[in-house]
Formats: structure tokens, C-alpha cells, sequence
């Protein structure tokens, strides 16, 4: 059987991101579990605000082609969000809205359904981005996406990480990894 493929990505461009350094030793984890794990960085795939007006004139943009292309090669998602006000940042917002979009002949949501996910934040508050995955669960759940019960939110994340980006404490790399294996065991058992 192949190993699972997981497309792991933080929903944060900002250079110093405590997510995006989340998702890399999440990432880094899910590969010890066995999994193939692709790192997407959403600076590399700029997008406009979705809008239904430019895709009917223009189609979708190619950076929404290339990122829909990597969810639908992928069985898994692997996501650190960031909070924005309790809720999610507008650019992991606006790239499950543009990847969402069918292209002609094919099933609504094609890019979603079936797969698997597992939700990690990281915040310098008390809750470490807790309440953001709330909504970010909702959402992808509306979609078509079992989103795993397991999940991990880092507080205080600011004094969190080394400066090579990995965590200091030890505790806390066996919650992401925890959380990374079950990723992966979950979608290496329910693969088709």
C-alpha cells in the first residue's frame, strides 16, 4: 500500500509565523509516521480575494489551479491556523473559498470530499488559537472534510520554539506528534 499523502500548510505568509513554524515540525512528524508529506508555503501561491465576477470573466486564477491540483493529489490536509480576531485568517479563508470552486464536469467540492484533517495553532495567548479552530473545523466539516477530533493549540508561542524553529519543550512536540501519527494512521487505514 502507499503511504498516505499529506498536504501540510499554515495559514500565515508572516516571516517570523508561529504557525508556519508549527506546521514544519508537524509536517517533519507526519513523515516519521510514515506519511508523504508535501509543505505548501501560501507566499508562493498569491491570490486575489475571491470573487465570483473575476473567476466568471477570468476563470480561476492559475495559483488557485496549482494549489486545487495539490489538494485533490493529496488524501489528507495537515493545517496550522493561525486566530484573527477569533476566528480564521483571512488568506486560509480565502484559499479554501477558491480551491473549492468545480471546474466544469467535475463533482462539487471535488478537492474536499473524503479527505482527512488534522487542525493545529499557535498564538503568544492563553488559548493558543483555540477558539480560530472552532471555525475552521465547522468550515471544513461543511465541506466534506472528517476533520479529526485530535488537534493542538500552542499558548504563549512566542517563547516556545528555539531558534533553529523547533519546540523547546518536549511535552508539547509529543502533542503535534500525536497529532501528526494519528493523521496518518487515520488515512493510511481509511485510503481507497
Amino acid at each position: 500500500m502507499s503511504k498516505p499523502r499529506i498536504l501540510a500548510l499554515a495559514g500565515s505568509t508572516r516571516r517570523d509565523s508561529f504557525n508556519r513554524r508549527l506546521i514544519a515540525a508537524a509536517a517533519e512528524a507526519a513523515r516519521e509516521a510514515g506519511g508523504e508529506v508535501t509543505l505548501v508555503e501560501l507566499k508562493d501561491y498569491p491570490l486575489p480575494l475571491f470573487d465570483q465576477d473575476l473567476e466568471k470573466d477570468e476563470g480561476p486564477p492559475e495559483n488557485a489551479r496549482k494549489l486545487k491540483a495539490l489538494f485533490l493529489a493529496h488524501d489528507a490536509l495537515l493545517i496550522a491556523s493561525p486566530e484573527y480576531n477569533s476566528s480564521i485568517s483571512p488568506l486560509l479563508k480565502n484559499l479554501i473559498d477558491w480551491v473549492s470552486r468545480p471546474e466544469p464536469g467535475e463533482p462539487r467540492l471535488a478537492a474536499y470530499q473524503g479527505k482527512a484533517a488534522s487542525l493545529l495553532a499557535a498564538s503568544p495567548g492563553a488559548l493558543g488559537g483555540l477558539r480560530g479552530l472552532v471555525y475552521l473545523r465547522s468550515i471544513l466539516g461543511n465541506i466534506g472534510v472528517v476533520v479529526l477530533p485530535e488537534q493542538f493549540a500552542l499558548s504563549q508561542a512566542h517563547a516556545a520554539f528555539d531558534d533553529d524553529g523547533s519546540l523547546k519543550d518536549e511535552s508539547q512536540h509529543e502533542k503535534v506528534a500525536a497529532v501528526a501519527r494519528r493523521l496518518v494512521e487515520f488515512t493510511a487505514r481509511h485510503k481507497t
